[in-house]
């Protein structure tokens, strides 16, 4: 009865009977929005400080609605606080403790606001603070990366397409591929939060408010560039955390590959790596198996992450302008996507951290596979002036032959190698070796040792 007395209060004299039970499970959002309380007592701080530098409210109000609020944020965090479904949400929850701390003070802070604008406002902190959060993980990954690109400058691999052995490769060179693409992850998380960075506070319900308030004022309070310039759009509008799930997503499907790597480098058919044993699991039934679980469960990630993102936007797409209840369905897809990215980004730093190849696997199997055939291909072009396509001929035809003698093409004698081409000479085995094909590619971005340790040195400088 005293809950359905409060939620009555809150609604105001519109209602004259409680909520249903079924109705105030579908309609609270306490249960996950709590998580909001850091950001809701920060605006409303400063929304507090603003209605009393433009005389809406006294100094001696705001002072009290402002030490009240850090009084109610130092009990929720150390987690006695009496959150209560009736209270619907984190705003009123907030709200009604206060009011209990300082009286009627606590009936103005909600003075030229709705909670429209507010959950904007505290979802907005939130996501941007998450987008630091992602932002700040992406770059421990990648100086993760960069010392095993470092340390393995020299070290040679095969590359695939495919999954086939293409051509060879070296260790640092694969390593820093994944460095361009968290790079690239990174700058779609600092885009998102420069593009969120705009504060809704003011924007009320939807129109705005006749109160001569300051949302410049409180804008620059809360650290955003300026108010948004439109009271619908800033109540009625989630991109801001569809944009942090679609980089979140993106960022996730680079994780995932990377783990599949891991997962497959490290089997007994592969060899190419020994993962740690901080992120490897064993089996309750056979006792030599050295499971990857923590790649496992990175490659994983994408699906909750990818689903959040669509989650999203299907609960947007259809929404007319401005604010609707559907959009309280917002935050747990956002809460679930950020914890799975964190969780994932910082169980990928320890497992790269932790990482070791087997140069002697990788070196083995950079040699199979006719790995440098194209090394071949071009050695004719180059000293015998073929033509690329009649040079790739010709040396189809020597795979060809050394598949059928079951060698690779450094093993075949130079008779074998003129029956293909007159014109070929015993100079050509300079180039089938995997360290002299690798030295070679010496093209900005390519694989040559040179070219790696000058993109270790160029991200190091970056990233400071």
């Amino acid at each position: 009865m005293d809950d359905n007395r409060d939620a009555n209060t809150m609604w105001g004299g519109r209602f004259a009977a409680g909520p249903d039970a079924v109705m105030e499970a579908i309609n609270a959002s306490i249960d996950f929005d709590r998580r909001l309380a850091a950001q809701d007592v920060e605006a409303s701080r400063a929304h507090a400080a603003m209605l009393a530098a433009t005389g809406v409210i006294t100094d001696s109000d705001a002072r009290a609605i402002r030490e009240g609020l850090l009084t109610v944020l130092s009990e929720i965090e150390a987690g006695g606080f009496p959150f209560s479904k009736a209270l619907e949400d984190i705003h009123m929850n907030v709200e009604s403790r206060l009011k209990a701390l300082i009286g009627e003070p606590a009936g103005r802070l909600h003075t030229a606001r709705s909670r429209n604008d507010q959950v904007a406002t505290d979802f907005r902190l939130w996501v941007r603070g998450q987008a630091d959060a992602a932002i700040a993980g992406i770059e421990t990954l990648m100086r993760a990366l960069l010392g095993q690109a470092e340390a393995g400058a020299d070290m040679v691999m095969p590359g695939f397409t495919h999954l086939q052995v293409a051509q060879p490769v070296t260790w640092g060179h694969h390593m820093l591929a994944y460095v361009e693409m968290l790079a690239r992850d990174r700058g779609r998380f600092a885009d998102a939060r420069a593009r969120m960075n705009e504060s809704p506070l003011g924007a009320a319900a939807l129109a705005g408010t006749s109160f001569p308030i300051d949302r410049h004022m409180t804008a620059a309070a809360l650290a955003f560039d300026r108010p948004m310039g439109n009271s619908i759009d800033a109540v009625s509008d989630r991109d801001f955390a569809l944009e942090f799930l679609a980089a979140a997503a993106i960022c996730a499907v680079h994780l995932s590959r990377l783990a599949e790597e891991l997962v497959i480098w490290s089997t007994a058919q592969f060899r190419f790596v020994t993962l740690s044993d901080r992120f490897s699991t064993g089996s309750s039934i056979m006792p030599q198996k050295k499971n990857p679980d923590a790649a496992e469960l990175i490659r994983a990630k994408p699906g909750r992450i990818i689903g959040a993102l669509v989650a999203l936007l299907t609960i947007m797409k259809g929404l007319p302008l401005a604010y609707s209840k559907d959009m309280q369905e917002d935050k747990e897809q956002v809460f679930d996507a950020a914890d799975a990215l964190m969780l994932a980004l910082a169980a990928m730093d320890g497992m790269v951290r932790d990482l070791k190849p087997r140069p002697e696997a990788l070196r083995a199997a950079a040699a199979s596979g006719f790995s440098t055939a194209t090394d071949l291909a071009d050695w004719l072009v180059r000293r015998l002036g073929l033509p690329f396509r009649d040079a790739h001929h010709v040396t189809g035809a020597l795979v060809k032959t050394a598949e059928a003698a079951g060698a690779d093409l450094p093993e075949l004698d130079l008779a074998a190698m003129q029956a293909a081409h007159p014109g070929i000479t015993a100079e050509v085995y300079e180039v089938l070796g995997v360290d002299n094909s690798v030295a070679s590619r010496t093209s900005y971005g390519g694989t040559a040792p040179a070219q790696v340790r000058a993109q270790v040195a160029r991200w190091r400088e970056a990233l400071g």
